[in-house]
């Protein structure tokens, strides 16, 4: 009941707060101006930073445990509060905010505080300090969109909260719930279209006390090393992810790092179609999945989490190369890279694109065949069956990595991929498992191996590289839908239902630089009216006129030659002006 009452009052004293600390800027004129490398377009309220430090020191001090550990990460919490609230006044060097991170970090971990990902604690003190200001960066570099860094740490909150209560640290669950009843009454004002930001000063608190409250955790409860590694990453995956993307981004662009820019995963997400508000919600989904997967990792067998989180990190990297692929800056803004560099290198190799896929499928086949093995034994496999695994492990992979080569796997392009794509890598799994798996029963004389393991084998890798093939375009399906891909497209209907019409609306959302956004099909045949094909509507001809108006058109697209000049003349002559209808003949 404490922490309830704690929570509901702390939300209504950041409220409070965040109406008063608004008030102070805009009249003061403390306010964020638009600029080339921000995203926002309108002055707003800065300082937001502060109504959030103060709501949860009113809230800790009157709700929350008194904790010695504790205390040096609210003091140095406190102190890049003070460095980050100078930096929005005034802006102070960014070395000279390393510096007070670094101090910051050292005195917490001095206090004895640390992640124990090693046996030797010198190394756990350079990681922990590490995370600590790795950290507070990233969670600034997050805040780059009405509410996200906001949302991402109240849901960080929870997740960090519900770990101590699943750990029986139930009294410890205050701080986080504290923090992010603080963060609660600040986001109201904060989402889209925000009315005041968090600025520095918010960020850099943030950050720094939700990656300090992590270690307060009790990881020698947990039933697995993996646990340990990884529940923290997990719970603060977004804003780690964030920070790799922008980073390897502007290494690859020649923009410095410190840099503001509008390169971000939220930006790139925007820049594919959806809508802004939209974008973020796609961000607290993520990481509401990643903290549940976090909290799964604590009860889960080892065996189990060896195979989710391996899938869980190529989903997070495919994601990452997805959206690397964005344009967001215009060519004039996108410096060359220079000089004689890693990047550079790497950059100019011809077959990285192969390199990368042959890579990824010896992954897969490794995680394929891993798995067949948990589905065959329930979970878990011991004893004779383990090395068995280990033993033919590196004969799988080069086998199967030989007849996906052989069968041409490697000829087609991910972009293009059709069902007759799938069925080479259909046949290619197939002929591979088969080889793979006759060798191995010849080695042990058809004892001991399970034939179950293979037949499993076949269909785990079946799928899982055919995923990783539409990866990109199963992605671009769930981010964008059926939004518009460019947010100056314009609205067409097609003429024709066909297999042409089909492929004209594939070409369209796949390349949004034609600047067209299909809505609906035209075609002669009455009966297939009211039909769908790619989820578009089919028009009867009769239903050209009412189309055109319900839906806003300006073109419309003919996809067949088969269509008759006097069909052309039918819609030029239906009285709409030409300003609103024109024909392109494709």
């Amino acid at each position: 009941m404490r922490i309830i009452l704690g929570s509901i009052s702390t939300v209504l004293t950041g409220v409070i707060l965040t109406l008063a600390v608004r008030w102070v800027s805009l009249r003061s004129g403390l306010i964020a101006r638009p600029r080339d490398d921000r995203w926002h377009r309108k002055p707003t309220a800065l300082l937001g930073g502060v109504a959030i430090h103060l709501a949860f020191l009113t809230g800790y001090l009157a709700f929350g445990p008194r904790l010695s550990a504790f205390y040096p990460i609210l003091a140095m919490g406190t102190l890049l509060f003070v460095a980050g609230l100078v930096d929005d006044m005034v802006q102070i060097r960014p070395y000279a905010k390393l510096i007070i991170q670094l101090v910051a970090a050292g005195v917490v971990v001095f206090y004895g505080l640390r992640l124990p990902w090693t046996s030797h604690q010198a190394i756990n003190d350079f990681i922990t300090i590490f995370w600590l200001v790795g950290m507070t960066n990233a969670l600034n570099l997050l805040d780059n969109m009405d509410g996200l860094a906001a949302g991402i740490s109240v849901i960080s909150s929870i997740f960090i909260a519900t770990t101590f209560i699943v750990n029986g640290q139930a009294a410890l669950a205050a701080i986080p719930v504290l923090l992010g009843a603080s963060v609660l009454g600040f986001l109201m004002f904060n989402f889209s279209p925000a009315t005041i930001f968090m600025g520095d000063c918010g960020s850099m608190f943030l950050g720094f006390v939700l990656a300090g409250t992590a270690l307060l955790s009790e990881y020698g409860r947990f039933s697995n090393l993996t646990a340990v590694l990884l529940t923290p990453v997990l719970i603060m995956v977004i804003p780690i992810f964030d920070t790799c993307v922008v980073v390897a981004s502007r290494i690859l662009s020649g923009r410095p790092i410190s840099q503001g820019g509008r390169d971000h995963t939220s930006h790139r997400i925007v820049a594919l179609g959806t809508s802004e508000r939209r974008a973020v919600a796609m961000l607290y989904l993520f990481a509401a999945f990643s903290g549940f997967l976090a909290l799964m990792v604590r009860v889960l067998e080892t065996s189990v989490v060896l195979v989710l989180i391996p899938i869980f990190a190529l989903l997070v990297i495919s994601l990452g190369f997805y959206l690397g692929k964005v344009h967001v800056y215009e060519d004039g803004d996108r410096p060359g890279l220079s000089g004689k560099t890693i990047v550079r290198s790497l950059t100019d190799f011809p077959y990285k694109r192969r390199v990368f896929e042959v890579m990824l499928d010896a992954l897969l086949v490794a995680l394929a065949y891993y798995g067949a093995y948990l589905l065959r034994w329930d979970g878990g496999f011991s004893g004779e069956q383990v090395s068995i695994f280990l033993k033919t492990l590196p004969l799988m992979i080069v086998i199967q990595m030989a007849f996906l080569l052989i069968g041409g796997v490697y000829r087609g392009l991910w972009r293009y991929m059709d069902i007759d794509d799938l069925l080479v890598v259909v046949k290619s799994v197939l002929a591979g498992t088969a080889a793979a798996g006759l060798v191995v029963f010849v080695m042990y004389w058809f004892r001991g191996p399970s034939r179950a393991v293979f037949l499993l084998d076949i269909l785990l890798l079946m799928s899982f590289i055919a995923a990783s093939r539409l990866s990109f375009r199963i992605m671009r399906s769930l981010i964008v839908g059926r939004t518009r891909s460019h947010p100056d497209a314009v609205p067409v209907l097609i003429y024709g239902a066909g297999d042409a019409g089909a492929l004209l609306v594939r070409e369209l959302l796949n390349n949004p630089s034609h600047h067209y956004a299909p809505v609906g099909f035209i075609d002669d045949d009455n009966s297939k009216a009211g039909k769908l094909i790619h989820g578009y509507r089919i028009f009867g001809s009769r239903e050209v006129s009412q189309a055109v108006s319900s839906l806003g058109v300006s073109e419309i697209l003919i996809s067949s030659a088969k269509v008759p000049d006097c069909k052309v003349d039918d819609l030029r002559r239906m009285g709409i002006s030409p300003r609103k209808l024109r024909i392109r003949i494709e």
